[in-house]
C-alpha cells in the first residue's frame, strides 16, 4: 500500500513538473509508457527532476495551518496579503466555498496567499479572531485584519474581494 502511494505521488509530481517545462524541453519521447525502451523512460525521469519556479510558487499559495507558530510565521509575518479560511470538516457550505476561494486566489498568480484553518483543530485561533460561524474568511495584510466575510459568496464576489485585498 505504501509503495503504491509513493509511486502515485512521484508520478503526480513528475507530470506536474513536465507540464511546467517550456514546450521546447518536452519531446515526444518524454511521455513514455512501459512499452517504450528504458532509455526513453529515463529521459522522462530526468526531465521530471528539473525544478521550476512557477511550480514552487503554486505550491506555496495555499496551505493548511499546522499550529499557532505556523500561523504566526506564514500568515502574520507574511509579505503577501493572506486570506485565512476558517472552516470545519462537517460544514457543507465550507466544502463549497473552499474550492471557489482557492480558484480566486490561483487567478492572482502568487500575489495573495491562502491559509486554511480547521476550527475544530485550532479553536484558539478561531476565538482570537472572533469566528462565530463557518465559513469565515479573514483578509490579513502585514499581520492586521483588513477585511472579512461570513458565508458563501459567488465567484464574482470572491474575485472582487480578492482584488480589493491585494489593492487592484
Amino acid at each position: 500500500m505504501a509503495h503504491r502511494l509513493l509511486a502515485r505521488r512521484i508520478w503526480t509530481l513528475s507530470v506536474k513538473d513536465v507540464r511546467c517545462l517550456p514546450s521546447s524541453a518536452v519531446t515526444s519521447s518524454s511521455f513514455s509508457t512501459s512499452l517504450h525502451p528504458v532509455s526513453s523512460r529515463a529521459s522522462f525521469l530526468a526531465l521530471s527532476r528539473t525544478p521550476t519556479v512557477s511550480h514552487a510558487v503554486r505550491r506555496a499559495v495555499s496551505f493548511n495551518v499546522q499550529d499557532n507558530e505556523d500561523f504566526t510565521e506564514r500568515v502574520i509575518n507574511s509579505d503577501l496579503p493572506v486570506l485565512v479560511d476558517f472552516h470545519a470538516q462537517w460544514c457543507g457550505p465550507c466544502k463549497i466555498l473552499g474550492p471557489r476561494l482557492e480558484k480566486a486566489v490561483a487567478k492572482q498568480k502568487g500575489r495573495v496567499a491562502m491559509a486554511k484553518v480547521d476550527i475544530d483543530d485550532h479553536t484558539d485561533l478561531a476565538i482570537e479572531y472572533g469566528v462565530s460561524a463557518v465559513p469565515t474568511v479573514i483578509a490579513m495584510r502585514g499581520g492586521d485584519v483588513v477585511d472579512r466575510f461570513v458565508g458563501i459568496k459567488d465567484d464574482d464576489q470572491l474575485d472582487s474581494f480578492v482584488c480589493k485585498v491585494i489593492g487592484q
